[in-house]
């Protein structure tokens, strides 16, 4: 089994002449989350998913959003991928499966995550419209990114909801209760393949 005294932490910068990132993780957090990309309802998705997922996020930087909001929220999902998959590093002994629901009022959302290095993404949000001043059909951008970078087949799906804000929230909130059950030691020292390695 893998040395559990190991910490799992990544730092990862992005810059370029669209968005300029830098995003720590810390598997084995002590809740610490640190969020300022100049869209104030990513910094409060991105919340979500360290907060449940019970790991240390500093994501901080800026973006062309005078542009749109679609290059920072791409950006975003790549950075944090990017750390996610590099503090996971081999990913031996981790479960790799997980699902979760998470409900928010009337909204109820589930997430199911393969840690497989075989990326693919099922977005099924009933998301249209504005969530604030952020287009919401922006967040699959987010979503997509993450899921490449990270390194995950990630089915997201909103079973029920009405208020947009809800229904992306309560998806977050799912996101991250998976990620903490899939990056979690299954108490093997395996590589979690049949095959024998992933991707």
């Amino acid at each position: 089994m893998p040395d559990r005294d190991t910490t799992r932490a990544a730092n990862v910068v992005r810059a370029s002449s669209e968005t300029q990132l830098d995003c720590d993780v810390r598997l084995e957090g002590g809740g610490e989350i640190e969020v300022m990309t100049g869209l104030p309802f990513l910094d409060h998705m991105l919340q979500q998913v360290a907060r449940y997922g019970a790991f240390d996020l500093r994501c901080v930087g800026q973006g062309d959003i005078h542009v749109d909001p679609h290059h920072l929220m791409e950006d975003a999902g790549i950075v944090v991928g990017q750390a996610l998959s590099k503090a996971l590093g081999d990913r031996v002994g981790i479960r790799r499966f997980a699902a979760a629901y998470a409900p928010l009022d009337e909204s109820l959302s589930r997430v199911v995550v393969d840690l497989g290095k075989r990326p693919f993404l099922s977005y099924n949000l009933p998301l249209r419209g504005r969530v604030g001043t952020l287009e919401s059909e922006t967040l699959e951008e987010w979503w997509r990114a993450f899921s490449i970078h990270v390194g995950a087949t990630i089915h997201v799906d909103g079973i029920r909801g009405r208020n947009r804000h809800h229904i992306a929230e309560s998806a977050f909130k799912a996101l991250g209760l998976a990620l903490r059950d899939a990056m979690a030691y299954s108490g093997s020292s395996a590589l979690p393949s049949s095959k024998g390695l992933l991707g």
